[in-house]
């Protein structure tokens, strides 16, 4: 586990960015912050060091959006409308999972048993300051849990 403090969105984006940089096929970062936590800020950052210039923005009435001018395939899903489990299979999430993409949930702490056993949690706390909080489940993502802005 690694916490981070960032003091402004450049310093979450900029986080973000070198998580991005540092993705591979089938990395899953699952998002987790009160709203207002800079949860979609991080997202944006993490597109960014991807490859992903445009169009990224809090998919919450889309639940999930698909991006592909990046290095990888990008899934950017935001669980915080749905009500249960079962609304996850209209989002697509499972598949999401298998496409051999990145994928970036917010809001993933609402399902936890939806989420595959390896990936790296990310939470999100604080304001202005934010503590960042990486922690690697599986041993694919430990490499990602020291990576540093």
């Amino acid at each position: 586990m690694q916490t981070v403090t960032t003091k402004d969105e450049a310093e979450t984006f900029a986080l973000g960015r070198a998580l991005g940089a540092a993705a591979f096929p089938g990395a899953v970062f699952a998002l987790a912050g009160d709203l207002g936590a800079g949860k979609t800020v991080l997202a944006r950052g993490i597109a960014a060091g991807l490859g992903v210039s445009r169009g990224v923005a809090s998919p919450t009435f889309v639940l999930m959006a698909t991006h592909t001018q990046g290095r990888l395939p990008l899934a950017h899903a935001d669980l915080y409308r749905l009500t249960s489990e079962d609304d996850l299979v209209s989002v697509g999430l499972s598949e999401a999972f298998d496409d051999g993409g990145v994928v970036i949930v917010e809001w993933a702490d609402r399902f936890p048993n939806a989420l595959p056993d390896d990936r790296l949690e990310v939470v999100l706390s604080g304001d202005e300051s934010r503590v960042i909080t990486l922690t690697a489940h599986g041993p694919a993502h430990a490499p990602l849990e020291a990576v540093r802005a």
